[in-house]
């Protein structure tokens, strides 16, 4: 399994799928790994493509450094896995927090970034969370039932199978990610830069009860030149793992359109 480091020595780990011309690197978010693709990846068509998924550190089989669970670490780390799997251009497909993280490398680095896929993003400015949804949050590593109890909130059509899948992968993510990590997505802070993406940019907004379509479209589709919105009804706050087929072919059909616009 490739593994490259992190500007702060840390180890971390990603997974390729497809040998295809055109690279895609698709950014998991808060208390997952990169596991959680796992779902659209068995219905995604392949042809063409080349997926790079990372393990962000403190997750899956990435290293668990004490600290670096910043934005801008975390789109280092981004940019060192796509440097060492040799991606020299590549479209992103980011979730929840990744894709602030996905936002943060289209504004740094925008000749790299062929397009982008938002599904249910975190805006740049951040999302602070009432406190009492705060503190569940934040205190909830290695802690199975707050966990549940925090998908529960997020999800609408997760199949039982689908959640025992997520709350073990859940589980091992460290402490010092599932806290620190939360301070960086709520806080956010870089909205102002948003306007150096230029990549063709596609935001997914589902029926996820925190990141409702209407405040997407606000917070997140008026800040980036070339962005537009699509609503899948239905799943919540997770559609690659409720409803994988159907963002599959959403995330595949903005990747042809993306390879013809190139």
């Amino acid at each position: 399994m490739p593994t490259t480091t992190a500007t702060d020595g840390t180890p971390l780990h990603y997974r390729v799928f497809g040998d295809g011309p055109r690279d895609v690197v698709l950014v998991h978010g808060w208390m997952v790994s990169g596991a959680v693709w796992d779902p659209m990846l068995e219905k995604l068509d392949l042809t063409g493509l080349r997926l790079i998924v990372p393990d962000h550190r403190g997750t899956g089989a990435s290293g668990r450094p004490a600290s670096g669970y910043t934005l801008a670490q975390y789109a280092q780390d981004v940019v060192a896995v796509a440097d060492h799997a040799k991606a020299q251009r590549f479209a992103l497909v980011g979730h929840s927090m990744g894709g602030q993280i996905a936002k943060w490398v289209a504004a740094d680095a925008p000749s790299r970034v062929t397009g982008l896929v938002l599904l249910n993003t975190v805006p740049a400015a951040g999302l602070p969370l009432p406190p009492d949804a705060a503190g569940l949050f934040r205190t909830s590593a290695g802690d199975r039932e707050k966990q549940k109890t925090i998908l529960g909130l997020a999800c609408k059509q997760l199949s039982p199978e689908s959640l025992e899948a997520l709350l073990k992968d859940s589980g091992a993510v460290s402490k010092d990610a599932i806290e620190q990590c939360f301070d960086s997505w709520t806080a956010g802070g870089f909205a102002d830069r948003l306007s150096a993406i230029t990549a063709p940019t596609l935001v997914v907004a589902t029926d996820d009860p925190f990141l409702p379509p209407m405040f997407l479209k606000q917070a997140v589709v008026g800040l980036i030149r070339n962005a537009r919105m699509t609503h899948l009804p239905g799943p919540g706050h997770y559609p690659q793992v409720e409803r994988p087929a159907e963002t599959a072919a959403l995330v595949s059909a903005f990747l042809a359109g993306n390879a013809a616009q190139a």
